[in-house]
């Protein structure tokens, strides 16, 4: 009577015991697929999460993604943490910004603008390549090298960076000229194009001179100081420097024109980072400026 009794139990909970075991083998593999959903996800190594974020993404993501296209579109965000003065130019872009400081360039020598999809010359550069040929201002640039750039909408960055090439290379202007019934073509040789960072200098008075600085590129010294010295000889006492709009440069440059207003031991700048120590500027005892009453507009 007791073994029927267990029987009868048995088979009372064999269903119950079976359902038992389901539920847990459920919950079990599902703890197991959790453990491998995270285990994926883990960044490692953990000191360079970003590089292993995109490495994860290239190989797991669901369609093609360049990795290096993904890079170039993070790095500008991780320089909005910084300073405004931090910023992060791309390889693509590095000579356009490049070329304003070394103060030349290779191209035909011409200042233009775009004006209902059209790329009109505003200006030659004086004993330039395009002005050795013929070309005048008001020409208007229909193909280069054979291909049509009027009336496409073209990019002036892109416009730029056709024109412009390696010193001694050749290109072909198709040119529209108002007097002129046919189309002119024009064949260039590229040279070197000074880019200037002294704007303007020039008598504003018989005894007041003014000089504008654009920018502070590697031939900024040598022009500042020939126009100091131009202006000193037609009478300059007294000067306004403008450095409105001025993009700032090469930081000694920058240095070696404040030192030619300053007395010997001034101190002009320092720089100090948390990896670099506290480096000092002091003007020298040559500044040509010494003798001049100076303002300085800067807004």
């Amino acid at each position: 009577m007791t073994m029927e009794l267990i029987k009868n139990k048995k088979g009372t909970y064999l269903p119950f015991l079976f359902a038992l075991v389901l539920v847990a083998g459920i919950i079990i593999g599902s703890m197991i697929n959790k453990g491998k959903v995270h285990e994926r996800l883990l960044i490692y190594p953990r000191t360079d999460k970003i590089n292993s974020i995109l490495n994860y993404i290239e190989q797991k993501y669901v369609d093609t993604v360049s990795k290096k296209e993904i890079t170039e579109n993070i790095i500008p965000h991780i320089m909005d943490n910084l300073d405004p003065h931090s910023v992060y130019i791309p390889e693509n872009e590095f000579q356009k910004y490049y070329e304003p400081l070394i103060g030349n360039f290779s191209g035909i020598g011409v200042q233009f603008n775009t004006i209902n999809d059209t790329v009109i010359i505003i200006k030659t550069i004086s004993n330039g390549p395009s002005e050795k040929v013929g070309i005048l201002a008001g020409d208007r640039i229909i193909k280069v090298n054979g291909k049509n750039i009027a009336g496409v909408n073209m990019p002036t960055d892109t416009v730029m960076s056709i024109l412009r090439g390696p010193k001694g290379s050749i290109v072909n202007l198709s040119i529209y000229r108002k007097m002129d019934d046919d189309t002119l073509s024009f064949n260039i040789i590229r040279d070197d194009i000074p880019l200037y960072s002294v704007d303007v200098a020039y008598m504003i008075t018989d005894s007041v001179g003014y000089i504008k600085i654009s920018k502070f590129s590697s031939t900024t010294f040598e022009e500042f100081d020939r126009a100091v010295n131009e202006l000193k000889s037609n009478g300059m006492h007294k000067m306004i420097v403008d450095l409105r709009g001025n993009g700032g440069g090469y930081l000694k440059i920058a240095v070696a024109i404040a030192d030619q207003f300053l007395e010997e031991k001034k101190l002009i700048v320092y720089t100090e980072g948390r990896a670099n120590s506290r480096k000092n500027f002091f003007a020298t005892s040559e500044g040509i400026c010494l003798d001049l009453e100076v303002v300085s507009v800067c807004k």
